[in-house]
Order: C-alpha cells, then structure tokens, then sequence
C-alpha cells in the first residue's frame, strides 16, 4: 500500500488516506470536535500560532488544526491523487 502525503502548511504533513473531513472551523459543531480532541489528547495543531482556518478530521479520530485554506488543502490533496491516475 503506497502511503500519500499531503502538506497541511509550514511543513507539517499528513497521511492523505487518513484523511475524512476538510473543514472550516467557524461553526458551533465543529468546535465542539476540536474540543473532544482535545479532551482524548487527539488534537494536533498545526498553525504555529495562527489562525486556524481549517480542520482536517482523521478517521483515527485525530483531529488537525491548519492555518491554510480548507479549499487550499483540498486542492493539495486533489493534485496528489491526479498524479497517480
């Protein structure tokens, strides 16, 4: 099995086929996840102190904060996966 990689901003990378949701941060649900992960220590953030403009859910239940664009991260994994085709 090939592992695929993706750049989450500032070289921070996560496994691509791990991956489940890209979200934005700004709604109450969403919050609430970041929250429970950080509870269960399955948060990782990733924005070196920015502002946290996505949320990459993890199907392992990890959840990744990232200073970049949802729609930027879900261009870098779509570009990823056009490479192999």
């Amino acid at each position: 099995m090939d592992i695929k990689l993706i750049n989450v901003g500032f070289g921070n990378i996560v496994a691509a086929n791990r991956v489940i949701a890209i979200v934005s941060p700004d709604s109450a649900p969403i919050r609430r996840i970041v929250s429970e992960a950080k509870e269960r220590g399955q948060l990782i953030d990733a924005t070196y102190g920015r502002r946290t403009r996505a949320v990459i859910v993890a199907d392992s239940g990890h959840v990744v904060l990232s200073a970049i664009q949802p729609e930027t991260v879900a261009n870098r994994l779509l570009m990823g996966k056009e490479k192999d085709a």
